[in-house]
C-alpha cells in the first residue's frame, strides 16, 4: 500500500465509526478507491457547495436497457471521472446488461493510477435500488 501523502486521505466510504469510537479513515489506493464509487454514486446537485459533482448514474434507472443506454452510461463514467478525479487515467469503462438480472446494468471501470502506474479495476451494479 502507499503512503497517504502520495494519494491523500479522508473519511471512509461507506463512513463508518472504529472500534475506538472515531470515523474511520482511508488513506491511499483504497482512498482512491472509495474517492470513485463516491463519484459514481452521486447526483449531480446533491452536494451544495460542489453543485456538478457527481456521475448522475440514477437516471437511468428505468430507461430500456438498450445499446444506446448502456453507451450512455459508459460516457457520463468517462466524462465524470476525468472530471473529478485526477489521480487516475481511465484505461477502459463498460457497461452490461447483468446475466442473472436484466434489469440490472454491471459497470466495470479500469483505470491506472497516475502517480505509480499500477493497474486497477472497480465494479458496480446499477438496479432499481441504487448502486451496489
Amino acid at each position: 500500500m502507499t503512503s497517504p501523502a502520495l494519494y491523500g486521505q479522508g473519511l471512509s466510504f461507506p463512513p463508518r465509526v472504529g472500534p475506538d469510537g472515531a470515523m474511520v479513515w482511508s488513506a491511499g489506493e483504497p482512498n482512491v478507491r472509495e474517492c470513485i464509487a463516491t463519484i459514481l454514486r452521486t447526483r449531480p446537485g446533491e452536494r451544495v457547495e460542489r453543485a456538478g459533482f457527481g456521475c448522475g448514474l440514477d437516471r437511468y434507472l428505468f430507461e430500456p436497457n438498450s445499446v444506446a443506454t448502456l453507451r450512455l452510461i459508459v460516457e457520463d463514467v468517462q466524462q465524470a471521472l476525468g472530471r473529478w478525479e485526477p489521480r487516475i487515467s481511465l484505461d477502459d469503462v463498460t457497461a452490461v446488461v447483468n446475466p442473472e438480472d436484466v434489469r440490472a446494468v454491471d459497470i466495470t471501470v479500469s483505470y491506472t493510477l497516475v502517480a505509480t502506474g499500477v493497474q486497477e479495476r472497480i465494479g458496480m451494479t446499477l438496479t432499481a435500488e441504487g448502486t451496489a
